[in-house]
Protein backbone atom coordinates (compact mmCIF):
# COMPACT_ATOMS: atom_id res chain seq x y z
CA UNK A 1 0.00 0.00 0.00
CA UNK A 2 1.50 3.55 -1.04
CA UNK A 3 1.80 6.04 1.77
CA UNK A 4 0.03 9.14 1.85
CA UNK A 5 2.17 12.28 0.59
CA UNK A 6 3.77 14.13 2.99
CA UNK A 7 1.96 17.49 1.44
CA UNK A 8 0.01 18.24 -1.11
CA UNK A 9 0.63 22.30 -2.41
CA UNK A 10 -1.02 23.99 -5.29
CA UNK A 11 2.05 25.96 -6.95
CA UNK A 12 1.01 28.18 -9.78
CA UNK A 13 -1.56 26.23 -11.84
CA UNK A 14 0.31 22.67 -11.14
CA UNK A 15 -0.13 20.90 -8.26
CA UNK A 16 3.18 19.84 -6.12
CA UNK A 17 3.18 16.57 -4.21
CA UNK A 18 6.49 15.50 -1.86
CA UNK A 19 6.32 11.83 -0.92
CA UNK A 20 7.79 9.92 2.08
CA UNK A 21 10.80 9.02 -0.01
CA UNK A 22 11.55 12.59 -0.90
CA UNK A 23 10.45 12.52 -4.98
CA UNK A 24 8.42 14.87 -5.60
CA UNK A 25 5.63 15.40 -8.79
CA UNK A 26 4.22 17.95 -10.51
CA UNK A 27 0.73 17.61 -11.78
CA UNK A 28 -1.32 20.12 -14.12
CA UNK A 29 -4.94 20.18 -13.68
CA UNK A 30 -5.34 19.51 -17.29
CA UNK A 31 -3.19 16.32 -16.80
CA UNK A 32 -5.11 15.01 -13.28
CA UNK A 33 -8.71 15.92 -15.24
CA UNK A 34 -7.80 13.73 -18.45
CA UNK A 35 -6.49 10.96 -16.09
CA UNK A 36 -9.50 11.30 -13.59
CA UNK A 37 -10.49 7.98 -12.51
CA UNK A 38 -13.93 9.07 -12.36
CA UNK A 39 -17.06 6.72 -13.95
CA UNK A 40 -17.51 9.92 -16.32
CA UNK A 41 -14.32 9.65 -17.88
CA UNK A 42 -13.47 6.01 -17.56
CA UNK A 43 -16.94 4.86 -18.01
CA UNK A 44 -18.21 1.90 -15.43
CA UNK A 45 -19.90 -1.58 -16.29
CA UNK A 46 -23.12 -3.13 -14.73
CA UNK A 47 -23.75 -6.33 -13.76
CA UNK A 48 -24.43 -7.41 -17.46
CA UNK A 49 -21.28 -6.29 -19.07
CA UNK A 50 -22.95 -2.76 -20.65
CA UNK A 51 -20.57 -0.02 -20.54
CA UNK A 52 -21.85 3.65 -19.38
CA UNK A 53 -20.00 6.65 -19.65
CA UNK A 54 -16.42 7.24 -20.33
CA UNK A 55 -17.41 8.35 -23.87
CA UNK A 56 -16.68 12.46 -23.07
CA UNK A 57 -13.94 14.54 -23.70
CA UNK A 58 -10.32 13.41 -23.53
CA UNK A 59 -8.91 16.63 -23.32
CA UNK A 60 -9.50 19.66 -20.74
CA UNK A 61 -7.65 23.13 -22.08
CA UNK A 62 -7.17 25.49 -19.41
CA UNK A 63 -8.97 23.15 -16.48
CA UNK A 64 -7.50 23.97 -13.64
CA UNK A 65 -7.40 22.58 -9.83
CA UNK A 66 -9.31 24.54 -7.51
CA UNK A 67 -9.48 22.47 -4.50
CA UNK A 68 -9.24 18.74 -2.89
CA UNK A 69 -10.62 16.83 0.14
CA UNK A 70 -8.94 13.69 1.75
CA UNK A 71 -10.49 10.75 1.37
CA UNK A 72 -9.88 8.60 4.76
CA UNK A 73 -6.56 7.99 4.12
CA UNK A 74 -5.94 6.58 1.00
CA UNK A 75 -7.27 9.11 -1.55
CA UNK A 76 -7.57 12.38 -2.98
CA UNK A 77 -11.30 14.38 -4.49
CA UNK A 78 -10.09 17.55 -6.76
CA UNK A 79 -11.94 20.10 -7.66
CA UNK A 80 -11.67 21.05 -11.01
CA UNK A 81 -12.37 24.12 -12.89
CA UNK A 82 -14.95 22.73 -15.31
CA UNK A 83 -17.38 21.75 -12.18
CA UNK A 84 -15.66 18.08 -12.12
CA UNK A 85 -15.13 16.95 -8.51
CA UNK A 86 -15.93 12.83 -8.63
CA UNK A 87 -12.79 11.04 -9.63
CA UNK A 88 -10.81 9.64 -6.73
CA UNK A 89 -7.55 9.23 -6.78
CA UNK A 90 -5.86 6.38 -4.83
CA UNK A 91 -2.35 7.17 -3.17
CA UNK A 92 -1.05 4.65 -5.68
CA UNK A 93 -2.98 5.75 -8.60
CA UNK A 94 -1.56 8.98 -7.66
CA UNK A 95 2.16 7.71 -7.83
CA UNK A 96 1.59 5.71 -10.82
CA UNK A 97 0.71 9.04 -12.83
CA UNK A 98 4.39 10.22 -11.73
CA UNK A 99 5.86 7.25 -12.67
CA UNK A 100 4.32 7.84 -16.12
CA UNK A 101 5.70 11.41 -15.73
CA UNK A 102 9.35 10.45 -14.78
CA UNK A 103 9.53 7.59 -17.81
Amino acid sequence: MQAAPEDLQLIGAELAVRWPDGREDYFSGEFLRTNSPSAENVGEKDIFGNQYGGDGPREFPGVKIEGWDYQGNYAVRFDFSDGHRTGIFSWEYLRKLGDRQHS
